[in-house]
Order: structure tokens, then sequence, then C-alpha cells
């Protein structure tokens, strides 16, 4: 099978494409055909930090970066019952772990996956897996019909699915993005949109239930502001808070939490069953060709992505 691999840390020009034998599998794994995967943040920030690709793969070279499947099982291991040949999968596959998804084929733990609903795309379903799973697994059991919840970056992959997800717990939802990206977040369902370029959302905000941040630095400091007493943030981009801002968030009573999403198949069947009612639809903005990786790890360093990056094979 092909595969791409990554040698060693840095730029773009590190990924190689070679031939490899494919994957075997255990008595829990299925064998999955990759029709589709999602590229994310976190794989150009594996790709450049080696302090971070040798905690997820040790000393293991090359590496075959990617978390984010979406394709149809081809052979099963002896003790798995929920999958068979020719169905149509997705998930997060080992996050966080040797995800192993730049390939052809793909080894993937029978309890990291659902089936993909009838009418949903392979490039949908790869792109409603971590994005949508990050987002799940910090709203729920966190934000109750009313709430007031402001979401970060709503145009983003995370974002412009944790609108959804709020507006599906019958949230109030607040989201901030640039101006271009207006009717975007508000046709998601967000109730307000601040333009972060030419408002300070701390000026204009207060009283509310949740945040879901995804910058920490001084836009986590002014979320702890606009929080009720009470209230609560979860940060995901890293578990590192600053002393003056663990202070200040217990002064005004506010649970200051960081959260890193995990592989869960019982999530990714919420998922699904969330794309089946279409109550969640994914935004691709960009569809590369598996040859193409390079190309999709620069425009998600941009930093001007809407919604999800997908490589379809």
């Amino acid at each position: 099978m092909k595969a791409i691999l990554l040698e060693k840390t840095g730029g773009v020009e590190n990924f190689t494409t070679a031939e490899i034998e494919k994957p075997t599998v255990s008595a829990k794994d299925v064998l999955v055909e990759v029709k589709a995967l999602s590229v994310n943040p976190v794989d150009y920030k594996v790709r450049g930090n080696e302090d971070v690709l040798t905690m997820i793969y040790g000393t293991q070279r090359p590496a075959i970066l990617g978390w984010d499947i979406a394709g149809v099982v081809v052979a099963t291991g002896s003790g798995v019952s929920a999958f068979k040949p020719g169905d149509r999968v997705f998930g997060m596959v080992n996050f966080p772990g040797a995800g192993n998804a730049y390939a052809e084929f793909v080894a993937a733990p029978e309890s990291h996956l659902a089936k993909i609903p009838e009418h949903i795309s392979f490039a949908e379903a790869a792109a409603s897996t971590l994005a949508a799973l990050t987002a799940l697994q910090v709203l729920q059991d966190k934000v109750n019909e009313g709430h007031r919840v402001l979401i970060h970056a709503g145009s983003g992959g995370v974002g412009h699915f944790a609108i959804q997800i709020a507006k599906e717990m019958h949230a109030y939802v607040i989201t901030t993005s640039s101006a271009k990206n207006k009717d975007f977040v508000l046709a998601l369902g967000a109730d307000e949109h601040i333009d972060y370029r030419s408002q300070a959302f701390e000026d204009v905000l207060d009283n509310i239930d949740f945040v879901f941040d995804m910058f920490n630095g001084d836009i986590l400091h002014n979320s702890v502001k606009v929080a009720k007493s009470g209230g609560k943030i979860v940060s995901i981009p890293t578990p590192e808070f600053t002393d003056e801002v663990q202070i200040f968030a217990k002064e005004k009573n506010v649970e200051l939490s960081f959260q890193m999403v995990q592989s869960n198949g019982d999530d990714m069947k919420t998922i699904a069953e969330l794309l089946e009612r279409r109550a969640i639809k994914p935004y691709i903005s960009k569809t590369f060709g598996f040859d193409e990786i390079a190309r999709a790890h620069e425009q998600l360093e941009s930093g001007r992505t809407v919604g999800k990056v997908v490589i379809t094979l």
C-alpha cells in the first residue's frame, strides 16, 4: 500500500510517499481501506515538533501521521462483532497515539469507529471526526438548555461543529470570527457574532455560563472577565495556564480546565446520529488528493481555513 512517511520533523518537504506492507489486525481491530482522511492543526504541530512526535511515536521512524479516517472495512479481527467487511466506517483512530492514518489502509480498533450514515459521503465523514469529537466532548455534560455560551473561532474546524452542537443543546450561542465569516457562523445557528478585529468581546459581553477557548493567552484571561460566577471555561490549546489567570478565575469563582479529545466509538456513534438527523453538517473548505498532503498542511498553517480540510484517496 501507499503511505506518507515522515522521517524527521520540520517542514512539509520531509514528507515522502512510499510502498509499505499493509498493517495486520489484532483480535479487536478492523482493517479499513481509506477513502478520505482529515487534516487538523495537531498534524502540522506534530510534524514540526520533535518532542511531540517522540511523545506519540517514540523512536519509531519513519512515522505515519494522521488520525481521522473514513473508508470501507476489508477485514476484521477474530474478536470484532460490530463491523463486517463492506461496512462504511469513520473515526478518530488511536488519539492521542500513533494513528497511522496517512495511508491507503489503516488498522483501527473496533472501539474507535462508527458506521457512516447512508447519505454522508466519505469526505463528509472524514471531516466529522477529531474536530466534531472535540466539540462534542467539551460541550457534553457542561452545557444545558438556555445557557449563554461563548465559542471562540466559530468559523474554524472545531468551532463550526461546536456552534451546531451547542444549538442542538438549546444554548444561546455567541461566537467570534472575522467579519467575512459572519454570515457563515450565523447560518450555522449562532445567535450573536462578534468581529474580533473590530470589537473586543470582553467589552460587550458578561454573564456567560460557558466559554469554549481555542487560544489561551490574553483571550483566555478576557474570557474569565465575561464568565459569570459559577461559570465554566474549557481551553483546548494547552494544559498550561499562567498563575495570573488561575488566580483570576478562582477570584471570580470560574471553573477553568483543559481538555484533550480522546478516541471514543460511543461518541462517534453520537456524531453519526447527529449527522443522520442533519443536526450537524461539516463544512469542507478545501479538498486535496493523497499526493497533495504538503499543500493541505500549508493550507491549515495559513490560519485562514474555514471549516475543514480533507484528503480524498
